[in-house]
């Protein structure tokens, strides 16, 4: 016998039911047009009702992926520091379409220096390192290169940013021709 509670089937939802769902999910948190149509489809009874909560919370103006675009990827350069492929990437991991993604990132990064941004990331992650030292280890310098590949900003101006700090120039000059681009 399993450890732990059976999982009940959860229960399906119909159209009120759904739409009540729909907003209470809004409610928590911005969601895309894709993401709640994914949300939905796991609890519709019947699916076709999906289609009619979509096109009534965009009538309302509840539900607008350009909107929530233009929201998050503001909220995300401007709160966590990250780069713009970061962003795009969390964009289209939400569903957003690829184009609307990449207009919402152009849109907020528009004014955007990356080297400031890579270097108040640096002094933001690493505040009480010395960094001169401390990127002196070429493991070290590697991970945290890789770690503002993964914040998303590009290769070229994070190694810019590092030989600052780092005097084993060749080694940020291999890691920049790496295949994680």
């Amino acid at each position: 016998m399993p450890f732990g509670h059976p999982k009940r089937p959860s229960k399906t939802l119909d159209a009120q039911e759904l739409w009540d769902f729909a907003l209470k999910a809004l409610g928590q948190r911005a969601l895309s047009s894709g993401e709640l149509r994914e949300k939905l489809r796991r609890k519709a009874t019947n699916a076709d009702d999906v289609a009619g909560v979509l096109a009534r919370l965009k009538e309302y103006g509840y539900l607008n992926d350009t909107r929530m675009a233009d929201s998050f990827a503001t909220n995300r350069r401007e709160s966590r520091g990250f780069g713009k492929m970061r962003v795009l990437r969390d964009l289209q991991q939400r569903r957003v379409a690829p184009g609307l993604a990449r207009e919402a990132v152009d849109k907020a990064f528009a004014d955007a220096d990356e080297t400031v941004m890579v270097e108040d990331y640096l002094a933001r992650k690493y505040r009480a390192t010395d960094l001169g030292k401390y990127l002196q280890d070429d493991k070290k310098l590697a991970s945290v290169f890789r770690r503002l590949r993964t914040a998303g900003f590009s290769s070229g101006t994070s190694v810019r940013v590092l030989k600052r700090y780092a005097k084993q120039a060749e080694e940020l000059e291999s890691l920049e021709d790496s295949p994680s681009d």
